[in-house]
C-alpha cells in the first residue's frame, strides 16, 4: 500500500496561484511581490494575531490600521471621574485600582462600559454560552438541585400529616426545586461586561478595558489608537478574541474593534498573508500592507450599512490606499446609481483607487450579480472559477474535472445591459482564520474568495508599476485586466467576464502601454436611458430589428491636467463578430460626448441567450485591444408547445459535473404560477442539482421572481414538483445545473406546466367598512379548479416619531473629502406591546435599498423600557423579526446623507410595525352577494374554463375575531389564493390588505343610576332602590369636580389637606377612602408610616358590607332591569375590597419583615428604627390571617395577589416562595428592583452561581443610556 502512497501533497491548489500568474510573477520580480502596496479590506474585520498577518515580506507591519465604521464597537465615555487613591470606580460598580505605571497629568478618566457579546461574533458567542454552561452553571446547578431534592425528599418522611405550617414548608422546598428547573430552562448567558477607561498621557488618548472583570487594570493591556502603534491585545483565554482600539471627540468615544465574522480575516490572508517559513502558505501580495476596516455590523449580524461603507471610503482615501477588496455585496433594484454607489466611484475617479468587489453568489441564472461589484461602474467585479488543482487539494476530490466557473457563482448580464463579471479568480482557498475560531485556517469559497485573489494580482501588479516609475490608473489597470485575461471556451462569457485575470500579461500590457492618452481616461457608455449595455429580452423586443444610439463619454480622471484635455483625441476601428449586429466602422473621439446608431436584428437568431460586443480599437494601435466595449445580449425564448396542457417537455438531457442547461420560455400570457418535475434516468447513482428560475421586471431586483431550490436526485427518482409563480408575458429562464463537485454523469427529463387564475388586481384590498368585498378572477389557459381563500397573518401598526433631531456628526469620523459635513436625523418612536408575540420594524420608505438608495443609511434600534438593546435592522426587514415580550419599547431610527435638507424631508417618516398574528385570522368567502350578506352558503369548489370569470365575495372579519386594541389607522395584511391544488395554493399568491374601520362603540350605562360605591353596601335590595334617581347638572358638576380632586391626591403633597376637605362633605364616599390609602401606600417614607398604612386600609374594608358582597356573587342569576349597571359597581367594590386588603396585608408583612431584620442585626443601628414605635404590635399570624380572607375573594396566584403572596413568603423565610412569585412578576415586567431582590434570595439560598449569573446581568438588563449609533 506505501508504495502507491503520494505524499508530495499538492499545495498549490489550496491558495491557487499558478493559475492566475501569480506565482510565476512572483518567482521573476520577487521584491515586486506587493511592497509599496496598500489594500484596505472592507470586511468582518481582520484578526491582527491570525496566522500569517504580522509582518510585511520586506519587514514592515502588515496591519496599519484597524478600524470599525460600524458603530458597534463603540462605548460613550462621556461620564469623566477623579481617582481616589489610585481608585475609580467604574460604571459596573467594580472598584478599578490604577496602575502606578500610568502617566495622566490632569488625572480626570473617561469611563464607560461595553458587554462581551455587543463585541463578539454569534459563533463565539453561541461557543462561550455553551462553555459557561457546562463549566460554571451545570455543576453548581446540579449541586442545587440535589440539596433541594434531598431536603423534599427528607421531610416527606418525616411529615405524614400536614398542618398548615407544614404544607407552607413542603411548598417552600417544593417551589425551590421548581425555580431551580425554571432557571435551568431559561438559562441564557449575556457574556462578559467590561469596564472602559480612557484618559490622556500627555502626549496621546490611551483606552484600558478591563477584562479581569475585577479592576486588576495592572494586568490588562493598556493601548493607544491602533494607527498610533500597531498593538493589540487579547480579552481572555476562553474566547481569544484579539481586539484593537480607538479614541475619538476627546476621548468621548471609544472604539473596540474586534471581528463581526471570519470571513474578512480569511479575505486578508487570502489577498497579502505572508508566511516566513512556509511560503507555500503565503498570500498572493505577502510583501502588501493592509487596513483593515470592519463594516460588517455585529448588531446586524455582520450585515454591510451604508454608514460603514461611507466612513470606509473616508478612511481609505485618507489613508491613500491602492486598493480597495469589497467582499460583500447585494441584489439591488437598478445599476450604477444611488448615495453609495456615487460615494465608491467618488474614491475611484477622483482619488485614484482602484475597487475590487466580489459579482455575487447567486447564480447559476443569468443577471444575478449582486451590487456594487457587478453593477457599478468603476468597480471591478470578480466571478468565481475552481480549477483542477483546487479540486484535489481543497476539495480532496477523487477525480480531477476540467477547470469550470463555480454553480453558484454570479452570472450577467446586468438589468441595464453591462456585462456584469468583468473577470474571474480562483473562488476558493484553504488559509488564515481568526484565532477565536479555534482554527489555524479552513476553507472557504465563494466570490468573496476570488475578490482579493485578483486584488492580490493586482497588488502585485501595482507593486511593479510603483517600483518602475509606470504610471497608471483605475481604468488602464481594468483595461489591462480585461484585455489580458485568459478566456476560457468551457466556461460563458456571463460567468468568466471577460478571462480568468492574468498578472504577468496585465503587467506587461500596461508596462508597454503605459504613455497612451488614455491612459488616465474611463470611457462611459450609453445606449439610452442611462444603460451601459444592449439588453433584449422580452417578447415585444424581439419582433423587429431595432436601432440604437450609443454615446460614448470620456472621462478623465480627477488629476488629469486641462492641456491632457485639450489634446485628447482617438480615432477607432468599430467591430462586431456577430452577423446580428450592424455598426460604423470608425469613430473619432475627442473631449466631448459623441454618439452613433447601431441596429440589432434578433430574427433569426436561434432560441438561446447570445452575446457579443462592439469593440473599439485604436487604429494607430489595434494591438492594445478593445478600449472600450458595447455588450449587447439578446435572450431568445421558445414557445410553449403544448398548448392545451400548457407544459414544455425535456427528455434524456444529459449532464456532467457543472453542467448547465438554459432554456428561455416565453410564459403564456395570464400564467400566474407553474410546476417542474424532474426525473433521474439512466442513472447508477443519485445527483445533486440547483433548479433555478427567473423573470426580469424592470427596475426590480431579481429576487423578485426567483425560484431557487437544490434537489437531490434518486436513481430513476421522481423529485417533489416545485411550484412557484410566474408573471405571464415575460420571458422565464429555466435553468438546471449539475452541481460543480457532483462526480458521473446523469440522464434526467423533466418539465414544466404552466397555470393561470389571475384576479383583475395582484394587490387586493378591503376596507372593514365595506362588509363585503368582490374580486373577480379569471381562468386564463385552461380549466382549473378554483376555491378561493384569504389569510390574514399580520398586524400591521404605523407609527410617527414623537420626537427628531437632526445632529452634525463627528468630524473625525464622518466628514467626506473637501470638508462636506455628514449629517444624521435620529427620530424616536415609542409603542407598547399588549402581550408577547413576533415584530419585525418596517422603514417601507427606505425598505429594500441599500446601494442604491438616495440616502446614505437607515439604521433603526429596538429597546426595552429598561433601555436594554433588544434588536437592530437596516435596509432589509424581512430579515430582522424579533419576539418581544409584553411591555413598552422605544425604536429609534436614523438616517444619515451629507444635504441636510434632504434630512429635513423626512422628519415626520413613519415606522411600520408588523405584529405577527398568534392566529392567523381566515375570512369567509362566499359565491354571491346574497350568500355573504346573509352568511349563507359558502363557497364550494368550481371548474373554470379557459377565460371563464368568476365573482368572489370576501365577507369582513367579524369584530369578536380582531385582535385586542387595534384602531382605525392599524390593517392586517395577508395572503388571497385561488386555487384548489395544494402546490398552487402555495405558490400563485396575492397580497391581501384588510384595513380595520373603528370599533364599534360600547353602550355607556344611564347616568340617571347612581354609583353604588359612594358608600358601605348595606343589601342588594336597598343598593338597587336608588337607580332611577336622576341627577340634576349641579350633582353632576359636584361629582364630577369631587372626583377630579380625588385622583390629583396621590400626585399632591398636600393631599391630607385635600381630603380633610372632601371628608366634611362625602364621609361615605369609599373612592375618597381609597385615594387616601393610594396616597399614603405610594409615599417616599412609607416604611416610616406604616401604621397609618395599615389602618387606611382597615377603613377601606371596613366600609364595604363584605356579606352582602357575597351575597350578590352567590345569586345564580340577576334578573333586573339594571343588573348591568349593578354588576359593574359590585365589580368596582370588589376590585377596592381586594386592593385594600392586598395593601393591609403588604404594611403587615413589611412591619414584620423589618421586626425580623432588627432581631437579626442584634443593635445595629438602622434607618428606620421609626417603624416598629409608629406602628400597631403586628405579627405573622396577623399577615396568614389577612392572606386567608382575601382568598375568599381571588386566588392567590392572581396577579393582583403577588406583592402580598412574595411579602408572606418572606414573613415565613421562604425564600423558594418568594423567587417563584418573583419571576412571574418579572415575566410581566422586568425591573431593576426585582432582579436586585431574587439576587438577594439566591444570596439566603446559598446559590452563588445564580448571584453571580444574575449580577452579570444586571449590568446588560439595565443600561445608564441608550446604546450609540
Amino acid at each position: 500500500m506505501a508504495s502507491t502512497m503520494d505524499c508530495d501533497f499538492p499545495v498549490c491548489g489550496l491558495l491557487p496561484k499558478k493559475e492566475t500568474g501569480a506565482w510565476s510573477f512572483c518567482n521573476k520580480y520577487p521584491n515586486y511581490d506587493g511592497r509599496g502596496v496598500t489594500i484596505a479590506v472592507l470586511d468582518t474585520g481582520v484578526d491582527p494575531g491570525a496566522q500569517g498577518l504580522q509582518k510585511t515580506s520586506d519587514g514592515r507591519p502588515k496591519i496599519i490600521d484597524i478600524i470599525d465604521v460600524t458603530g458597534s464597537g463603540d462605548v460613550e465615555m462621556s461620564t469623566v471621574i477623579q481617582a481616589t487613591d489610585g481608585i475609580l470606580t467604574g460604571l459596573t460598580g467594580r472598584k478599578l485600582t490604577i496602575p502606578t505605571s500610568w502617566n495622566n497629568p490632569t488625572g480626570m478618566y473617561h469611563v464607560g462600559v461595553k458587554g462581551a457579546y455587543e463585541l463578539f461574533p454569534k459563533m463565539l458567542c453561541d461557543r462561550l454560552t455553551k462553555e459557561q454552561r457546562e463549566k460554571q452553571w451545570d455543576p453548581a446547578y446540579r449541586v442545587a438541585v440535589t440539596t433541594a431534592t434531598r431536603a423534599l425528599e427528607e421531610f416527606n418522611v418525616q411529615h405524614t400529616d400536614l398542618s398548615q405550617e407544614n404544607k407552607l414548608e413542603k411548598e417552600e422546598l417544593q417551589a425551590r426545586l421548581d425555580v431551580l428547573a425554571n432557571l435551568d430552562k431559561k438559562f441564557s448567558y449575556c457574556g462578559a461586561v467590561y469596564d472602559c477607561i480612557v484618559f490622556h498621557d500627555g502626549t496621546t488618548w490611551r483606552a484600558c478595558v478591563d477584562t479581569t472583570e475585577k479592576g486588576d487594570l495592572e494586568s490588562c493591556t493598556l493601548l493607544a489608537s491602533y494607527r498610533e502603534e500597531q498593538q493589540f491585545s487579547t480579552i481572555g483565554t476562553s474566547d481569544m478574541m484579539n481586539y484593537s482600539v480607538n479614541i475619538y471627540e476627546d476621548g468621548n468615544v471609544l472604539e473596540i474593534a474586534t471581528g463581526s465574522g471570519a470571513h474578512g480575516t480569511h479575505v486578508a490572508s487570502i489577498a497579502a498573508a505572508y508566511f516566513p517559513d512556509e511560503p507555500d502558505r503565503n498570500g498572493i501580495a505577502p510583501g502588501a500592507q493592509i487596513v483593515a476596516i470592519k463594516i460588517g455590523d455585529r448588531r446586524l449580524g455582520s450585515m454591510e450599512t451604508g454608514t460603514a461603507l461611507v466612513r470606509a471610503m473616508i478612511r481609505v482615501i485618507e489613508l491613500k490606499c491602492d486598493l480597495v477588496n469589497y467582499s460583500y455585496g447585494e441584489a439591488s433594484h437598478w445599476s450604477n446609481t444611488g448615495r453609495i454607489c456615487e460615494v465608491l466611484k467618488e474614491a475611484v475617479t477622483k482619488h485614484g483607487v482602484i475597487f475590487v468587489s466580489s459579482a455575487g453568489n447567486e447564480g447559476p441564472a443569468l443577471s444575478t450579480v449582486g451590487s456594487p461589484g457587478g453593477t457599478t461602474s468603476h468597480i471591478i467585479g470578480v466571478g468565481a472559477y475552481v480549477s483542477p488543482e483546487m479540486m484535489g487539494a481543497a476539495y480532496s476530490l477523487r477525480d480531477k474535472l476540467p477547470g469550470m466557473q463555480y454553480t453558484w457563482s454570479s452570472r450577467g448580464p446586468t438589468q441595464d445591459g453591462a456585462l456584469g463579471v468583468n473577470i474571474s479568480a480562483p473562488g476558493g482557498a484553504i488559509t488564515s482564520v481568526p484565532n477565536w475560531t479555534l482554527r489555524g485556517s479552513q476553507l472557504m469559497n465563494g466570490t468573496s474568495m476570488s475578490s482579493p485573489n485578483a486584488c492580490g494580482g493586482i497588488a502585485l501588479v501595482l507593486s511593479a508599476l510603483k517600483a518602475e516609475g509606470v504610471s497608471y490608473s483605475p481604468s488602464s489597470v481594468q483595461r489591462a485586466l480585461e484585455n489580458t485575461a485568459l478566456n476560457i471556451d468551457t466556461v460563458e462569457k456571463f460567468a468568466l467576464g471577460h478571462g480568468l485575470i492574468q498578472v504577468d500579461k496585465a503587467y506587461e500590457y500596461l508596462v508597454e502601454h503605459a504613455d497612451v492618452q488614455e491612459q488616465r481616461v474611463k470611457f462611459g457608455i450609453n445606449c439610452g436611458n442611462g444603460n451601459r449595455g444592449i439588453y433584449l429580452r422580452e417578447k415585444h423586443q424581439l419582433e423587429r430589428a431595432s436601432e440604437f444610439t450609443v454615446t460614448v463619454e470620456p472621462q478623465f480622471t480627477h488629476t488629469a491636467e486641462q492641456r491632457v484635455k485639450i489634446d485628447f483625441e482617438m480615432r477607432f476601428a468599430l467591430s462586431c463578430d456577430t452577423a446580428w449586429v450592424s455598426c460604423p466602422r470608425h469613430l473619432d473621439l475627442m473631449n466631448m460626448s459623441r454618439t452613433f446608431q447601431i441596429k440589432v436584428n434578433p430574427q433569426g437568431l436561434t432560441p438561446g441567450a447570445h452575446f457579443t460586443e462592439i469593440c473599439a480599437y485604436d487604429v494607430k494601435a489595434p494591438r492594445k485591444g478593445p478600449i472600450f466595449r458595447v455588450p449587447i445580449t439578446v435572450i431568445i425564448p421558445i414557445e410553449v408547445e403544448d398548448r392545451i396542457q400548457w407544459k414544455q417537455t425535456c427528455r434524456c438531457v444529459k449532464f456532467s459535473p457543472g453542467d448547465i442547461r438554459r432554456t428561455f420560455i416565453s410564459v403564456p400570457e395570464g400564467a400566474t404560477w407553474a410546476a417542474v418535475s424532474i426525473r433521474c434516468v439512466e442513472s447508477e447513482r443519485g445527483a445533486r442539482f440547483l433548479l433555478h428560475l427567473l423573470q426580469l421586471c424592470p427596475k426590480q431586483w431579481f429576487k423578485s421572481v426567483q425560484f431557487e431550490k437544490y434537489l437531490t436526485l434518486t436513481e430513476n427518482g421522481d423529485s417533489t414538483p416545485q411550484t412557484f409563480p410566474v408573471i405571464g408575458g415575460l420571458t422565464l429562464e429555466f435553468t438546471i445545473a449539475k452541481w460543480w463537485a457532483n462526480l458521473g454523469d446523469v440522464c434526467i427529463d423533466y418539465d414544466i406546466e404552466f397555470h393561470g387564475l389571475k384576479p383583475y388586481s395582484s394587490n387586493i384590498s378591503m376596507h372593514a367598512a365595506e362588509g363585503i368585498l368582490r374580486v373577480n378572477v379569471r381562468s386564463t389557459l385552461k380549466y382549473e379548479e378554483i376555491l378561493p381563500s384569504v389569510c390574514l397573518k399580520t398586524l400591521v401598526q404605523p407609527l410617527r416619531p414623537i420626537e427628531y433631531k437632526i445632529r452634525c456628526l463627528s468630524a473625525e469620523r464622518d466628514s467626506m473629502p473637501n470638508n462636506r459635513q455628514v449629517y444624521a436625523l435620529e427620530t424616536t418612536f415609542t409603542f407598547q406591546q399588549n402581550k408577547s408575540g413576533e415584530v419585525t420594524p418596517d422603514c417601507s420608505l427606505l425598505s429594500n435599498l441599500l446601494y442604491e438608495s438616495e440616502y446614505e443609511s437607515q439604521l433603526w434600534m429596538l429597546f426595552d423600557a429598561n433601555k436594554q438593546l433588544i434588536c437592530s435592522g437596516d435596509a432589509y426587514p424581512n430579515q430582522y423579526t424579533q419576539k418581544l415580550e409584553k411591555g413598552e419599547y422605544t425604536l429609534k431610527l436614523q438616517i444619515r446623507h451629507e444635504k441636510r435638507e434632504l434630512l429635513e424631508r423626512l422628519k415626520d417618516i413613519a415606522v411600520l410595525l408588523h405584529h405577527k398574528l398568534n392566529n392567523s385570522i381566515s375570512l369567509t368567502i362566499y359565491s354571491s352577494h346574497a350568500q355573504a350578506l346573509t352568511g349563507g352558503q359558502r363557497f364550494l369548489v368550481k371548474n373554470l374554463a379557459a377565460g371563464t370569470i368568476c365573482p368572489v365575495y370576501v365577507a369582513a372579519v367579524p369584530d369578536d375575531k380582531l385582535p385586542k386594541g387595534v384602531t382605525a389607522n392599524h390593517y392586517m395584511t395577508g395572503t388571497m389564493t385561488f386555487a384548489k391544488d395544494e402546490n398552487g395554493k402555495k405558490s400563485d399568491t396575492y397580497p391581501f390588505m384588510y384595513v380595520l374601520a373603528d370599533q364599534p362603540k360600547k353602550a355607556k350605562p344611564s347616568n340617571s343610576t347612581n354609583s353604588l360605591s359612594s358608600g358601605s353596601v348595606a343589601s342588594i335590595n336597598s343598593s338597587s332602590n336608588n337607580v332611577n334617581v336622576e341627577k340634576t347638572k349641579e350633582q353632576e358638576y359636584e361629582e364630577a369636580l369631587r372626583d377630579l380632586k380625588i385622583t390629583w391626591m396621590a400626585k399632591l403633597e398636600t393631599w391630607p389637606s385635600v381630603f380633610d376637605e372632601l371628608r366634611q362633605t362625602y364621609d361615605d364616599h369609599l373612592p375618597l377612602y381609597v385615594a387616601r390609602l393610594h396616597a399614603l401606600d405610594s409615599e417616599k417614607e412609607r416604611m416610616s408610616r406604616l401604621g397609618e398604612v395599615i389602618d387606611a386600609a382597615q377603613t377601606v374594608i371596613g366600609k364595604i358590607d363584605q356579606q352582602s358582597l357575597l351575597a350578590y356573587y352567590g345569586m345564580k342569576s340577576d334578573v333586573r332591569v339594571n343588573a348591568a349597571a349593578v354588576k359593574s359597581e359590585m365589580d368596582k367594590l370588589k376590585t377596592s375590597l381586594i386592593d385594600a386588603s392586598v395593601r393591609l396585608g403588604c404594611a403587615q408583612a413589611d412591619v414584620v419583615i423589618e421586626a425580623q431584620k432588627s432581631t437579626s442585626t442584634q443593635g445595629e443601628e438602622r434607618e428606620e428604627t421609626s417603624v416598629m414605635s409608629t406602628t400597631p404590635q403586628v405579627s405573622a399570624k396577623h399577615v396568614d390571617d389577612t392572606l386567608q380572607q382575601l382568598q375568599q375573594w381571588v386566588d392567590i396566584t392572581d396577579s393582583k395577589v403577588h406583592p402580598l403572596a412574595m411579602r408572606h413568603a418572606l414573613v415565613h423565610q421562604h425564600h423558594g416562595r418568594a423567587l417563584k412569585l418573583l419571576a412571574k412578576v418579572g415575566d410581566d415586567k422586568s425591573t431593576k428592583e426585582i432582579d436586585n431582590n431574587s439576587i438577594e434570595l439566591y444570596k439566603l439560598l446559598g446559590w452563588d452561581f445564580c448571584v453571580r449569573h444574575f449580577e452579570t446581568w444586571l449590568l446588560v438588563r439595565y443600561p445608564v443610556s441608550y446604546r450609540l449609533f
